[in-house]
């Protein structure tokens, strides 16, 4: 059977690939994940002092969510003042040492860059509320009616009613594609972009590695179109990768563009804009091939996804600090997905589901083990979310997307080890549900369990890490006789790892077609088993209930 070329990326075999291929990024909500002043409040410098678990656990970067001041209404995505640090969290000098100690272990530091909108409560908007003529007006959109970009869908569609609200104080109509307290920028005012550019320096001369780009594709607006993806748009983030590439080495764009496929591509241009973009598609077909035991929404959202330009790659992910996001999948798979993960209307949120990946899969071990074996093996960077480690749950009693952003559980002291504070001060209360209390579910406990998921993800990553095959390098899937059973090769330079992955419940077999590879020895890349040398008919092999192979294909 013919191999088909799916992901692919044109890289040059000469060019040493760039210091953000590859990366395992840890995703770190500082108000949750170390409390060192005894407040009740995860700061920068708690998490300073956990760089070491960090770097153990194979972390090549970290990516924090928003650190500057706000008034918390949508967790710190609501900026008032995009130079500095929330007081909660610290200061810019405690977020100088979190750099130098995250720089000195190896690790990378990527901050989220909101370039959308700005709190309401920012100076600018609060200036620009009282009308035309005063400072800063028109680094907002107005309008005397609601009526403008009428063809602009609504994104919180649970808790807005309308892109548009009132204010009183100029009696004029203000944009917003989030909530009403956050306000779009104009980015038809030069100021404005002027403005960013200056905002994304400041950040880059004090350190940081990169950008989390959030709400990438709603800068500008146009009557006649969705006000998302427009050529106006691009033009300005391939502005914000000229200021990034100004700096040695270059710094990192990654972008937050939950589209599908087709209009994903664009947000890398011609190598000229992002560097590595989120995978929105892949994430629910994963969900979805596993609870259906069926690779075929795996294999139409991998044939519909273009290839990158050289320098670029996907960020693939499970879970993360929003709602599992439904926006991207055909409506009859939306269905699906309620039905099968989110029964209960208190899990679900906008288009998603707000559930911790552990209670999503109802602790499925051996699934989340595959889904990790999936994000580790498909080309591109892994991202992890931090807790998801230790099997965290979630708390539904909290509102919002606030259940899956509880404190990080280190052990099995006084709130599991976050912070010394009286319980009741805390930002939020820590899982104390039986299922996922965190007496059973935390890292002191895990460290101490040789065959626990902590240690088992360890692992794993470091395989990964060791194969220089899963650094950039191309995929293709290949011909299978059953379709539970999803496999593909990484190829680099004439060398393959054959990944094989059983999406299936139950045992299974599968006839793959190898004859390129003909007098190759597979090789376990977890325990060094070796396979007998591939010959001309297709190689049987019988994979244990969700569960998932490496084999580097040697030449002997």
């Amino acid at each position: 059977m013919d191999l088909q070329p799916l992901i692919s990326v044109r890289t040059n075999p000469a060019v040493k690939p760039p210091w953000y291929a590859d990366l395992v990024i840890y995703e770190v909500y500082v108000r949750a994940f170390r409390d060192s002043n005894g407040d009740g409040i995860g700061d920068l410098p708690g998490l300073a002092d956990r760089i070491g678990y960090i770097r153990d656990l194979g972390i090549t970067a970290i990516w924090l969510l928003p650190i500057f001041p706000s008034p918390l209404r949508d967790d710190g995505y609501d900026i008032s003042d995009f130079r500095d640090v929330h007081p909660d969290l610290g200061t810019l000098d405690d977020f100088r040492k979190l750099l130098d100690r995250a720089h000195a272990a190896g690790i990378r530091v990527i901050t989220d860059l909101v370039v959308n909108h700005t709190s309401d409560q920012h100076p600018w908007f609060r200036s620009a509320r009282n009308g035309p003529g005063h400072p800063f007006h028109d680094y907002y959109v107005w309008s005397p009616t609601p009526d403008r970009f009428a063809g602009t869908r609504i994104i919180f569609s649970d808790t807005e009613r309308s892109n548009w609200t009132w204010e009183p104080q100029c009696r004029l109509h203000y944009w917003h594609r989030f909530y009403a307290h956050q306000p779009d920028l104009n980015y038809d005012n030069p100021e404005v972009r002027r403005e960013m550019l200056e905002i994304v320096r400041f950040w880059l001369d004090l350190g940081v590695d990169g950008f989390r780009v959030d709400a990438a594709p709603y800068l500008f607006e146009r009557e006649g179109t969705t006000c998302e993806n427009l050529p106006e748009t691009h033009a300005f983030l391939k502005e914000i990768r000229k200021v990034a590439d100004t700096y040695s080495p270059p710094r990192v764009l990654l972008a937050e563009a939950n589209q599908p496929p087709a209009h994903l591509a664009p947000y890398f241009g011609s190598g000229d804009e992002f560097h590595l973009a989120f995978h929105f598609p892949l994430m629910p077909a994963m969900f979805l091939a596993i609870h259906r035991e069926d690779s075929k929404p795996l294999l139409e959202v991998l044939q519909a996804t273009p290839s990158l330009p050289d320098g670029c790659q996907w960020a693939m992910f499970l879970r993360n600090h929003d709602e599992l996001t439904l926006e991207s999948i055909a409506e009859a798979d939306r269905a699906y997905m309620f039905d099968t993960y989110a029964g209960a209307k208190e899990m679900r949120l906008n288009l998603g589901i707000r559930r911790r990946l552990w209670p999503l899969m109802q602790g499925g071990r051996r699934q989340i083990e595959l889904l990790y074996g999936l994000i580790l093996s498909l080309p591109g960077c892994a991202l992890l979310y931090y807790g998801d480690e230790i099997g965290m749950g979630d708390d539904l009693r909290l509102g919002d997307r606030n259940g899956v952003r509880t404190p990080m559980q280190w052990s099995t002291g006084l709130n599991a080890g976050f912070s010394e504070a009286a319980p009741e001060r805390l930002y939020a209360p820590v899982i104390s549900d039986p299922e996922y209390h965190y007496a059973g579910r935390n890292v002191d406990s895990h460290e101490r369990t040789p065959t626990s998921f902590l240690n088992w993800l360890r692992r794993m990553i470091k395989v990964h890490r060791a194969d220089p095959l899963f650094r950039g390098s191309k995929m293709r899937v290949l011909y299978t006789d059953n379709p539970k059973v999803f496999a593909f090769v990484r190829e680099r330079e004439g060398q393959a790892v054959l990944c094989l992955n059983n999406l299936s419940r139950y045992i299974q077999p599968a006839r793959v077609d190898l004859h390129e590879w003909r007098g190759r020895v597979p090789v376990d890349l977890i325990g060094g088993a070796a396979l007998p040398s591939v010959g001309n008919d297709p190689v049987l092999f019988t994979i244990a209930p969700h569960y998932f192979y490496w084999f580097r294909l040697e030449q002997r």
